[in-house]
């Protein structure tokens, strides 16, 4: 890999802006490596863009987009000078598609650019990106995006990213990319494909970029070695992910048994093999309650790099998460109240979904019975092939009716909850819907979240990233970078 001495701490990659570029880059900046969601950017430009651009940060990063006129179209379209009327739902922009307008092409590469130039900017760091490859279709402007802006990383994992590395040889090369998309329906040996040519996307000659590093995001020893042998290029490194870690996690092994409490049952054969994973070669990192130093100390022991960290990244100061949120959820683990619902079925994507139980948000069920349902967002959306050969997007969140009509069954919809918009809420930007619904949050934690209260200073009512790293490495001899009176001695 390219960073020498590899980092100790890998910052999660976590929801839509919850990793956001404030927090990428003070993790970076403390000798880390920082990494923000490439999830949803392109509405999440647009939004702050419509809010007014607080700190004219987005319009800054604009300025050093390589295609002037792409950053004046998307000015033009979504910046509100002084912000929209609070009571005023955001513009829409187009949803994912396997055949994206020039317009949504222009947004998933400036919207992926900025992100990562914010996140970089003033230090020498390090920062990658976060994607999933459950949601393919935006994937490859966005990777070229962050890429334009000199991203260090690229992480994967919600699937077998299996085509990225070759993908990030090409971009590298200026050459056209394709992705392999999957279909619902489609025949033996038929296969689908999204496209992008980054000299197209110039109008001529493309720039040369540097190949950024690949790592995987993976929960067994199979699927790492798998990678490392048939991927169509190099990977560089793994994060090997437990069940304990938040957002999406693997389903367990074998037939799916839940508990008395509802949440899917994990077992030895979900943990991963770490004799074989370092057989691999390739430097690994633990992920999943891995936030303490004898933790740390561990995962070292047993052959890993370091480890990633997200939940305790995701409520300190500098997350993109609404502080209110990060408040509530603070004061809940002060009091032993803060707790985690593994739910099997509240993701479209299939994969269980880690909720934080708080009143007020879709997590509570009279909140998810009352939500309107509705898909704008349309990023967990499946593709299938309709009856006339062509492609269409259904997605078990969406109005069952229309669920229906596009083939889909009734019992795919049951429980399933909107993770689009609730990350958006998340975030502040939730939308105010037609029918004058302000959509709710749902927050994804890992189990962690349960015990984030230790990072607080005496009398402190938040902590800042640093103070995080701060207490995961008080017993490492790796100095800390931007960080004062940090212990480095054991």
């Amino acid at each position: 890999m390219k960073c020498d001495p590899l980092p100790i701490i890998i910052q999660g990659g976590m929801g839509a802006a919850v990793s956001s570029w404030s927090l990428a880059n003070a993790v970076a900046r403390a000798g880390q490596l920082g990494v923000v969601s490439g999830t949803a950017l392109d509405v999440i430009l647009a939004r702050r863009l419509q809010i007014g651009d607080p700190g004219g940060h987005v319009r800054r990063a604009l300025e050093k987009f390589p295609i002037p006129g792409v950053a004046q179209r998307i000015l033009s379209r979504y910046f509100i000078e002084g912000g929209k009327p609070p009571n005023a739902p955001f513009k829409g922009k187009p949803v994912p598609s396997h055949n994206p307008s020039g317009h949504l092409e222009e947004l998933l590469v400036a919207s992926n650019f900025v992100e990562v130039f914010l996140a970089k900017e003033g230090h020498n760091g390090l920062v990658g990106i976060n994607f999933l490859e459950k949601i393919q279709a935006p994937n490859l402007p966005s990777i070229y995006g962050a890429m334009l802006a000199g991203v260090s990383a690229i992480l994967m994992g919600a699937g077998i990213p299996k085509a990225i590395p070759g993908i990030l040889d090409r971009l590298a090369r200026k050459e056209p990319v394709e992705l392999r998309l999957d279909v619902q329906g489609a025949e033996r040996g038929e296969e689908f494909f999204t496209h992008f040519d980054p000299n197209a996307f110039f109008g001529g000659q493309a720039p040369e970029l540097d190949r950024p590093d690949f790592i995987a995001i993976v929960s067994s020893a199979t699927l790492a070695s798998m990678l490392a042998r048939k991927a169509s290029g190099r990977v560089d490194g793994f994060i090997i992910e437990g069940p304990t870690a938040g957002g999406h996690n693997a389903p367990p092994r074998g037939k799916m048994q839940l508990s008395i409490e509802g949440e899917p049952i994990y077992g030895e054969r979900d943990g991963a093999d770490l004799e074989a994973i370092r057989k691999i070669g390739r430097p690994f990192w633990m992920a999943g309650s891995y936030a303490e130093p004898e933790r740390i100390a561990q995962a070292i022991k047993a052959g890993a790099a370091g480890v990633q960290v997200g939940t305790a990244f995701a409520f300190c100061e500098e997350s993109g998460l609404d502080h209110d949120l990060i408040g509530k959820t603070i004061e809940m683990s002060k009091v032993g109240q803060a707790k985690v619902f593994t739910d099997p079925i509240a993701s479209p994507t299939g994969f269980p979904f880690k909720v934080l139980e708080m009143e007020g948000t879709q997590s509570d069920q009279g909140v998810y019975e009352q939500r309107t349902r509705i898909c704008d967002l349309g990023y967990l959306r499946h593709a299938y092939k309709k009856d006339n050969g062509k492609i269409g997007w259904r997605c078990p969140s969406e109005p069952v009716d229309d669920y229906l009509k596009k083939g889909g069954t009734l019992d795919d919809t049951k429980g399933r909850k909107c993770v689009c918009n609730g990350l958006m809420a998340n975030v502040g930007l939730g939308q105010i819907q037609a029918n004058g619904e302000l959509e709710k949050p749902l927050v994804t934690s890992g189990d962690d979240v349960a015990r984030i209260a230790r990072f607080l200073k005496l009398g402190a009512s938040s902590y800042s990233a640093a103070e995080v790293i701060e207490y995961l490495l008080k017993d490492h001899h790796q100095p800390v970078r931007g960080l004062s009176n940090t212990r480095t001695d054991s």
